[in-house]
């Protein structure tokens, strides 16, 4: 059995320990509406069948935890929510430890009782837990009565189609500046305005928008906007359809590129975007026979015409496809007449758009995602004092500044890869003036709800680069982070970045000083004095 570490231990032991009875329980949440392999949103992206974990506070009957995960997930999962419930509860929780906590499921109660035997908390057994009876029949009527994602008659059809689309990668070709007119004249849809993304690497997908005058309307909101404030606001007022692609829940946040997956890894996520309905991540029967019509014929067209848009050429085109739709479909055919054309007018008009914005003052940074290597080890740690000297002087590089001395070393993220692609990222940061900054900042996916923290770095020619991006409730990075913010608030803000050698040796994710290659001190900025406010991925993607 898995212990608790002691340090853990001793942080747990000094919350307040509080005169309440709390309820754990993990229970398969039964998704009986949803056909093979569609999700269930219950707020977050939820697997069907999966098993639910509640930790509840029974004397004030509220939820301080909850978890979904897969069946197969082992019983640690349940002591993992049982921590996050007593140090980062849900509002109005506040941290704490239970005087007694109460199960109903023997195998649980041992397992808690062996792992948390130190934090002098009372467990026992008992045959029902009415809370929780009531909190997961609410869940389960919920989850009952939501429509699928995707209609069942076109979900295989949209499952295929849109491995296809991966697999052709229009993204590779196009940029999003770069619009797709598709005449369809059917299900009340006339005309749908193409936005391919995926370019720059940061979220891969289509928008499908409705008017030209939607896509437009975002775009100069997007550019207005002086504070990543109103950003919600931008994204919810679209009108589209869209189709996005993720990486696996289970995939590491770390050292993974989406761009690397096969079709059969990634997963597609299908919605609608208006003003008056907002996000919505299912579709209705005609939205799904739209979608899967404009699908088949930006794959039609771009397979026909792809060679012509290599070297950012986007002439003008146009093509006409006969496309087949299911017989589920109320279409009235079997077959809807489809037109694709390129538009080079609007392409050049959103590029001057965005260009005029840059030129004319503080708009959205340049996000790059190509600075650190692929499937780098990437970590948050400290260098004692005493051993900076030895690293400032072995190293092949040392980017020097002042450094105030406190605590007990100074914090570095430390980026571990191959000795060619560590001398290249090393050049490329000599080459882009040095290193500014290390900033964490929030982040998040408007179209799939997913918060995140983004690490960033911030070079002598005021570019900021992608280095990290680590789920928001990430138990790991989240202690990482917290050790992070306490060392560089004793340093006055110093810190550092070390580039190391030795991925695929025996020192993987724990190098030595020989391994390190080089050591940029530099200052670490705050989400405030960053001023950036909250990131939205979809919109880094396209400036």
């Amino acid at each position: 059995m898995t212990l608790l570490n002691r340090s853990t231990c001793r942080r747990l032991q000094l919350l307040p320990q509080i005169p309440s009875v709390w309820e754990g329980d993990r229970r398969p949440l039964m998704a009986n509406t949803q056909t093979e392999g569609d999700w269930v949103d219950m707020g977050s992206t939820v697997p069907p069948n999966g098993d639910c974990i509640l930790w509840v506070d029974g004397s004030l009957g509220m939820v301080r935890a909850m978890d979904v995960v897969s069946p197969e997930t082992g019983p640690e999962v349940v002591v993992r929510t049982l921590l996050r419930a007593m140090e980062h509860p849900h509002n109005p929780g506040t941290p704490a430890r239970p005087q007694k906590i109460v199960v109903r499921d023997r195998e649980i109660l041992f397992f808690l009782r062996g792992v948390l035997q130190d934090l002098d908390i009372v467990m026992d057994y008992v045959p029902d837990l009415p809370l929780i009876d009531e909190i997961f029949r609410g869940l389960q009527d919920a989850i009952s009565t939501r429509p699928p994602h995707l209609p069942p008659q076109f979900a295989q059809h949209l499952e295929e189609k849109a491995q296809a689309i991966w697999q052709l990668a229009p993204w590779e070709v196009l940029a999003d500046h770069q619009i797709l007119a598709i005449e369809i004249n059917q299900w009340d849809v006339g005309t749908l305005y193409a936005s391919v993304m995926g370019m720059l690497g940061m979220e891969y997908g289509i928008l499908f928008y409705r008017s030209l005058e939607s896509l437009r309307r975002f775009r100069q909101r997007v550019l207005a906007n002086d504070s990543f404030d109103q950003m919600e606001e931008a994204f919810l007022g679209q009108d589209c359809l869209f189709i996005t692609f993720e990486s696996p829940e289970d995939e590491s946040s770390e050292g993974t590129k989406l761009a690397t997956l096969s079709a059969s890894e990634v997963e597609p996520a299908f919605g609608n975007l208006h003003p008056l309905e907002g996000l919505r991540s299912f579709l209705y029967e005609e939205e799904a026979a739209v979608l899967l019509v404009a699908l088949e014929a930006v794959h039609r067209f771009m397979r026909q015409h792809r060679q012509k848009f290599e070297n950012d050429q986007f002439p003008a085109i146009n093509s006409r496809y006969r496309i087949p739709v299911p017989e589920e479909a109320e279409s009235g055919s079997t077959q809807v007449s489809v037109k694709v054309s390129t538009l080079p007018d609007l392409a050049a008009e959103l590029l001057e758009m965005a260009g005029a914005e840059e030129e004319g003052g503080p708009g959205f940074p340049m996000v790059r995602d190509d600075l650190v290597p692929e499937n780098s080890f990437l970590s948050l740690g400290v260098v004692p004092w005493e051993m900076l000297d030895f690293l400032r002087a072995g190293a092949e590089y040392h980017q020097s500044q002042e450094v105030t001395a406190a605590g007990d070393g100074l914090p570095v993220v430390m980026i571990q890869t191959s000795r060619p692609k560590a001398k290249a990222l090393i050049q490329d940061l000599k080459d882009a003036g040095g290193l500014q900054a290390i900033c964490f900042n929030p982040g998040e996916d408007p179209f799939g709800g997913d918060r995140y923290d983004l690490g960033l770095f911030q070079t002598g020619n005021g570019e900021l680069h992608l280095f990290g991006e680590f789920g928001e409730a990430d138990p790991v990075h989240v202690a990482a982070r917290k050790k992070w913010d306490q060392r560089c608030k004793k340093t006055k803000g110093c810190c550092g970045l070390i580039i190391a050698r030795g991925l695929t040796g025996a020192n993987r994710g724990n190098p030595q000083f020989r391994d390190m290659m080089a050591l940029f001190e530099t200052r670490s900025l705050s989400p405030k004095e960053l001023g950036l406010g909250t990131l939205q991925l979809a919109a880094v993607e396209w400036m």
